[in-house]
């Protein structure tokens, strides 16, 4: 799974919000619009902002948003712009190409449409009531607010964000309109303002009379302007200079908007852990900076983390507390390089020879079972290679994560199919914990839990499809309930659900909606707060 998506929405920020809607008014009816494939395309095209929540029944995430999200509906009914939260079921059968339309590959996942679903946007705000209302309510206002007096600047600027204020003679013409397009299609990363006077802003020249536009933030050189109101151009500007040249990761919220960015770039990434709190840490950030701004442009981006922060992260990359200080940079291909117990005055170096492609990957695993004699086998990083690759043997193979209620629902199938072969010499049956070993992605596209694959003795490798039983024709069932897995013509059945581990696989293409972790189940550094 590639990191970015693990970062994407992981933070919440929890919003106040005066007002309320009556309990008696809000039991009595639902605000939340259920959406399916017969209505979703002509109720949006009637709306100027929608909001839809693709969920699954199945879904814990989506059972504990359910009454946050009803209640925001509630109150956001009586707002002026109206705002209509809605819902689709996105695991019932006839409503799956809308999700596939949506790209949906998680549960909830939320989507803004506005203007009759002619722009269609990431919802990147809070998951409790009140913080819905709160962002939506600046989602559907204007996408820039005027800035007339100092008031009004100190209203919007905030030293813990940033700001994109568009400078102009007049609030017209081709420059103006550009950038009126730059704040709508940003305006749920950043928060955007325009004036006709530079003496009300805080920072920068002020006798500039525009078109220029001054980025504000709160690290680096504080401010940016811009002069190329090509559209593109703008959000590519905006984008770069929005991420610090070393991002900050500890336990204090104003820094957690920017590690999201940061794990949201497209650059390799490099991160040094080590306590905030030592005596050498201002030797190891002036280093890491000074090694930051030497690479800025090409290809890299860099955080800093306080080990006391970051327990999560360290359970993702699989590194332990004795090798810190420890900078782990890991690339777009998934491929992991760490250089632990690093010193200050070995950074440079270690991080040019990381760039040449002088250091060699660091493969996150557990530790080889000593006995791996339970009927399904046991498979880590650092067997991997004899056990599936270069066993000579019929394997199939679940990836999985302890979290995942599916696969604890696979595991005594599983079971069964193990014990059912386990006297023959040519067949494996066995385990990953994915979350615990890295895989080989160019060969196994795992995106959800669990996913099963197949080896074949000869060396070919056929993904497993799974389906639901109740959704398949009747003549194709094994089984009336459970699952069932067709292996070598043997049928095991559990839990209503059928597994096709065949050639007949490629050919049916059947598929079960896979249990898509959610950002609270997923080791990560980020802490929750409220």
């Amino acid at each position: 799974m590639a990191l970015s998506k693990v970062w994407i929405s992981l933070f919440l920020i929890v919003f106040t919000l005066t007002g309320s809607i009556s309990e008696e008014e809000s039991e009595s009816k639902e605000f939340v619009v259920t959406l399916d494939h017969s209505n979703f395309t002509d109720f949006v095209a009637k709306h100027k902002f929608v909001v839809v929540e693709f969920y699954a029944p199945w879904c814990g995430h989506c059972k504990k948003l359910a009454p946050e999200y009803e209640k925001a509906a509630a109150i956001l009914s009586k707002n002026d712009p109206l705002v209509v939260l809605a819902k689709v079921d996105a695991n019932e059968e006839k409503n799956k190409p809308l999700a596939s339309e949506f790209e949906i590959q998680g549960f909830p996942s939320l989507k803004i449409l506005r203007y009759g679903g002619s722009v269609v946007q990431e919802y990147k705000g809070p998951r409790e009531a009140d913080g819905i209302v709160t962002y939506l309510k600046k989602q559907s206002g204007p996408a820039s607010n005027e800035i007339k007096s100092p008031e009004d600047a100190t209203t919007v600027i905030d030293d813990s964000k940033i700001l994109v204020v568009g400078v102009f003679p007049e609030f017209s013409g081709e420059q103006f309109e550009n950038f009126t397009t730059l704040a709508e299609r940003l305006r749920a990363d950043y928060e955007f303002g325009h004036t006709l006077d530079a003496k009300l802003l805080p920072r920068g020249d002020s006798s500039v009379v525009g078109p220029i536009v001054r980025l504000f933030k709160p690290f680096d050189e504080l401010f940016v302007d811009f002069q190329d109101f090509d559209v593109d151009a703008l959000v590519k500007s905006v984008e770069e200079t929005s991420i610090p040249t070393v991002t900050l990761f500890n336990k204090d919220p104003k820094h957690h908007p920017f590690v999201i960015k940061f794990f949201n770039s497209p650059n390799a990434k490099a991160m040094l852990f080590l306590n905030f709190g030592s005596e050498h840490y201002d030797a190891y950030r002036s280093k890491y900076h000074d090694v930051a701004e030497q690479f800025k442009g090409k290809g890299l981006s860099f955080l800093m983390g306080d080990i006391e922060a970051s327990q999560g992260a360290f359970q993702y990359f699989g590194l332990k507390d004795e090798q810190i200080p420890l900078i782990i940079i890991q690339t777009n291909d998934g491929k992991k390089y760490l250089k632990p117990n690093v010193e200050p005055d070995q950074i440079a170096a270690w991080v040019k020879d990381f760039k040449d492609g002088n250091v060699q990957p660091f493969k996150k695993s557990e530790p080889i079972p000593e006995a791996n004699n339970e009927p399904v086998k046991v498979v880590v990083a650092d067997n991997f290679q004899d056990t599936v690759f270069n066993s000579g043997k019929n394997v199939l193979l679940e990836f999985y994560a302890p979290w995942c209620g599916h696969c604890k629902k696979l595991a005594p199938i599983l079971d069964e199919v193990a014990i059912s072969f386990q006297s023959d010499p040519d067949v494996v049956i066995a385990k990953i914990d994915s979350t615990a070993n890295d895989i080989p992605n160019e060969t196994f596209d795992v995106k959800g839990y669990p996913t099963l694959y197949f080896k074949t003795a000869s060396g070919n490798i056929l993904p497993i499809e799974l389906r639901w039983l109740q959704n398949l024709n009747p003549e194709r069932r094994s089984c009336n309930e459970g699952w069932s897995i067709i292996i070598f013509g043997k049928s095991f059945c559990e839990n209503n659900l059928m597994i096709l581990a065949s050639q007949e696989t490629e050919k049916d293409g059947l598929r079960d909606e896979k249990s898509y972790p959610s950002p609270q189940d997923l080791p990560i550094p980020l802490p929750s707060h409220t």
